[in-house]
């Protein structure tokens, strides 16, 4: 493999599995995601904001030793309706995300924000509905952070805890991809954008992950393409999206015009071998070998 992307070696046999129906696809379960900008350093040679993100242990179940942000799976307490809220209404969050019901569209958004602060210690939220804290570090802060992790603590109670608002106005949704029929843990996964607010710092607050960078977009996509970092084609894409802006503010602007039609894995037979297609997102496209194609026989060639 001539880049970084994660392919795991098990997918043939997988897919095999699906088509000659051994395999019943999962449902996906519901996630967010959230890329966390911040605006470059002056010294940088060329201008635009840093991402966040962090590499998952090698040992995890699913996309281990990859890149990717801070983000997980939606708790069935997000949609409790004591979570205190500002922002854009919740009937706008469900229009833009695609779902049929504002607590639907109220967990995904707190999904996003409830992760980055349990992934990343930062969090989107504050006193009044135009503040946002300036600090989340201290003995209180963990405590609670990892109350949350153990879902000893719910958002909405925690938010009520420390009288805080959630700022749904400090993200912007921006795509939506969807984990392949045949991979045993799927989600349906929203990818939003924030930007690090003033006075707080980042972390490597996940137990999932050993390592955290900041990083340019573009510098990143080089590590992917010399081979260099891992990463899963929604990653690679939403990097991609990200390099033209020259402030971390532009791209939370940008937001609204992101398409959030939802991104997922086709797969057919193309001449005797097996070809797997990321709608929109060409690069992606791999030619399994045929003798790994189901049905297939002899060799060939990728």
């Amino acid at each position: 493999m001539s880049n970084g992307q994660w392919y795991p070696p098990e997918w043939p046999a997988r897919i095999r599995a699906l088509a000659s129906g051994e395999l019943t696809a999962a449902t996906p379960r519901r996630a967010a995601t959230v890329m966390l900008l911040r605006d470059g350093l002056p010294e940088q040679a060329a201008p635009g904001p840093d991402v966040h993100m962090l590499r998952r242990r090698t040992s995890m179940a699913f996309a281990g030793g990859a890149y990717a942000y801070p983000g997980g799976g939606v708790d069935p307490r997000d949609d409790d309706h004591l979570v205190r809220w500002s922002g854009p209404s919740l009937e706008t969050w469900a229009a833009r995300l695609g779902v049929g019901t504002v607590a639907e569209a109220q967990a995904v958004v707190c999904a996003a924000v409830r992760e980055t602060y349990e992934e990343a210690g930062v969090l989107l939220a504050g006193p009044t509905a135009d503040t946002v804290v300036g600090d989340t570090t201290g003995s209180g802060w963990e405590s609670d952070r990892a109350a949350l992790v153990a879902r000893e603590l719910s958002f909405a109670e925690f938010l009520g805890r420390r009288r805080l608002v959630l700022r749904s106005d400090l993200l912007g949704a921006w795509a939506r991809w969807i984990t392949p029929e045949f991979e045993p843990r799927r989600y349906d996964t929203w990818f939003f954008v924030a930007v690090l607010p003033e006075g707080q710092s980042a972390r490597n607050a996940s137990t999932e992950a050993d390592r955290t960078v900041w990083i340019r977009p573009g510098d990143a996509l080089d590590g992917y393409d010399r081979g260099e970092l891992l990463m899963m084609p929604p990653t690679v894409a939403t990097l991609r999206a990200l390099t033209p802006y020259r402030r971390a503010a532009d791209a939370l602007d940008a937001a609204a015009s992101q398409d959030l039609t939802p991104v997922l894995v086709e797969a057919r037979m193309e001449g005797g071998a097996l070809v797997l297609r990321w709608p929109g997102h060409e690069e992606f496209t791999r030619h399994v070998p045929s003798a790994d194609a189901p049905g297939a026989t002899g060799g060939g060639q990728a």
